[in-house]
């Protein structure tokens, strides 16, 4: 049970922050194309967008459909930002890298195989995302970044890329009045830095729905306004509201927005302008109103003597300003042995920390673990990195949400093995973590070889094969879960593939509609490692199915991946896990 519960805490790091991809139809062409031209005008289906639609609203759907995007860098990051975005119909995306893969790249860049190790790693992972969405643009681009270039794009993404080249780009989209977002994951540690200009105008700060209440009286002294049967009006000191069906004090029926402050749950002051208004008689209606504002980035040259973080975790809240200064001392250390720091190598962590600025006080144990993992490529985190890095270009290009401010850095050390199991990080040596050119040296560099041989043989059931579904098929295939001779996945679900499922659920193409999900699925992951050992269902876990999800299926399993979508059901298979697997 050792490795359940090993796996099950990785597994709850995945749950927990990924980033649920965002998504819409792509259409391909540019320097290679799927057969489509870019000229098309922005079309909005809302069939295939209608959830995104309900989250987002036309208006921010719109302004994706127009945008242009740019992303550098298609290594496991960089692919994951890219599928993201493609699905979610941004209208121009184009794939950029100078680098060719290497055997590290496998073990999380999912469009990469062994036969393409040498080969530009854009160039091998272009059909394979232009093929995502048929309604966007989809362009290749092998050739060094330029100003003329980058100017093009409405924002630049750069990942995998050496902090000298993040400032040049930087310094361009600055110029050219352009969004920058640079993102990169090493191991189980990863960070965004998002810089969309001195003066962004946001539509819409926190995407949620105007709130609205009756009134029960107007102070016209104070300018105080209560809700009626003192319901909590929701709003922030800042907000504009309007009002409408205001018996007595009329001239505020109708009346040009009005900033308020907030002076209980229901309370609200729109201030002296209701000394010049009517007696307030009754009744009436208070309608929040979204206005435009401006936010305030600083550049990444700035932010690296000046950073602004958001908080990751606050049960690590010194280590956001410690990892801030490591990547840069990583930057450092590639720059000089063109190289990075090796996997358990103690010299490494000193010619590490020798590249932080003099007087700096180090938490060691951080320190260790992050040149330890240097060398890291793991899905998982991949995932959740390049899912709010999409998220964070998504929202840049609407014009809706605030954007980060403006780093965010991620670490989930949480995820090593301690002392509890037999993988225990802290007894691993340089041997157990060595590389030997195969796909999962990623994920060996950071758990070593007994935990990359477990893995292999685990046996996981999978009970959803959705947007979820599809993202833990991804990881788990390419970590290696169940791809060993005695390993072996089981994935069920009821529901067939509809339109409306094809800008989140990632697995599944327009051929697929009206297909088992739990197929295609299984099918479809076998392209991302080959060796995987997976079966599909079509049953649900109930009484009527008892024959098949027996005492003897339940109790030959390692563990159960909930990617359920509504409570009652997740709440039904929790009981069966609670009665089989403890």
């Amino acid at each position: 049970m050792a490795m359940c519960t090993l796996v099950s805490k990785f597994f709850s790091i995945i749950l927990q922050h990924q980033i649920d991809s965002l998504t819409e139809s792509v259409e391909m062409g540019g320097n290679s194309e799927n057969g489509m031209t870019g000229n098309c005008d922005a079309t909005l289906d809302k069939n295939l967008y209608s959830r995104q639609i309900y989250a987002l609203g036309e208006s921010a759907m719109m302004h994706l459909r127009k945008a242009s995007v740019l992303i550098s860098g298609i290594g496991s990051v960089g692919v994951e930002v890219a599928k993201n975005l493609i699905l979610g119909g941004i209208r121009q995306v184009t794939i950029h890298d100078t680098c060719v893969a290497k055997w590290l790249d496998l073990s999380a860049q999912y469009y990469l195989k062994e036969s393409d190790i040498g080969r530009n790693r854009a160039e091998a992972s272009f059909e394979h995302l232009a093929e995502l969405n048929d309604s966007v643009t989809c362009h290749l681009s092998t050739e060094p970044l330029s100003e003329d270039f980058i100017k093009q794009f409405d924002l630049i993404v750069l990942t995998d890329v050496p902090l000298s080249t993040q400032l040049l780009v930087n310094e361009w989209t600055r110029k050219h009045n352009r969004c920058f977002i640079t993102t990169d994951a090493r191991g189980l540690f990863g960070f965004i830095f998002v810089d969309v200009g001195a003066e962004f105008e946001v539509n819409d700060l926190n995407g949620e729905r105007c709130k609205e209440a009756l009134i029960e009286h107007i102070d016209a002294e104070t300018g105080d306004v209560t809700t009626f049967d003192n319901v909590m009006h929701g709003l922030e000191d800042g907000d504009y509201v309007t009002f409408s069906e205001v018996r007595g004090m009329t001239e505020l029926n109708g009346i040009e927005p009005l900033k308020i402050t907030v002076k209980k749950p229901d309370v609200f002051s729109i201030g002296k302008v209701a000394a010049k208004f009517s007696p307030y008689v009754e009744g009436g209606r208070f309608t929040q109103v979204k206005v435009p504002s401006t936010v305030s980035h600083k550049s990444l040259k700035e932010s690296l003597n000046e950073p602004d973080i958001v908080m990751w975790d606050f049960a690590k809240f010194e280590n956001p300003s410690q990892l801030h200064l490591l990547w840069q001392a990583l930057h450092s250390f590639e720059v000089k042995h063109k190289r990075s720091p090796m996997p358990r190598n103690d010299e490494d962590v000193e010619l590490l920390k020798a590249e932080l600025p003099s007087g700096v006080k180090s938490d060691e144990k951080l320190l260790r673990n992050f040149s330890y993992q240097a060398c890291g490529n793991l899905a998982p985190i991949a995932s959740i990195v390049g899912g709010i890095a999409a998220q964070e270009a998504m929202k840049a290009v609407m014009h809706h949400m605030t954007p980060l401010k403006q780093y965010l850095y991620i670490d989930c050390v949480e995820a090593l093995p301690g002392d509890w199991s037999p993988f225990d990080n802290n007894k691993l040596t340089a041997d157990d973590c060595e590389m030997k050119n195969c796909q999962y040296d990623g994920q060996i560099a950071v758990f070593g070889k007994s935990y990359q041989e477990a893995l292999l043989k685990q046996k996981y059931f999978i009970v959803g094969a959705g947007a979820i579904g599809c993202e833990l098929l991804k990881n788990l295939a390419m970590m290696g879960v169940a791809c060993g001779p005695d390993g072996n996945l089981k994935i069920t679900d009821m529901d067939q593939i509809e339109i409306s499922n094809l800008n989140r659920q990632f697995l599944f193409r327009r051929s697929d509609v009206g297909s088992k999900k739990s197929e295609v699925a299984a099918n479809a992951v076998r392209v991302f490692n080959s060796n995987i050992k997976i079966d599909a269902l079509s049953e649900r876990v109930g009484a009527e199915t008892e024959s098949i999800f027996t005492d003897n299926f339940f109790n030959d399993l390692n563990g159960v991946l909930n990617a359920l979508d509504n409570v009652d059901a997740r709440l039904l298979y929790f009981t069966f896990y609670s009665y089989f697997m403890t």
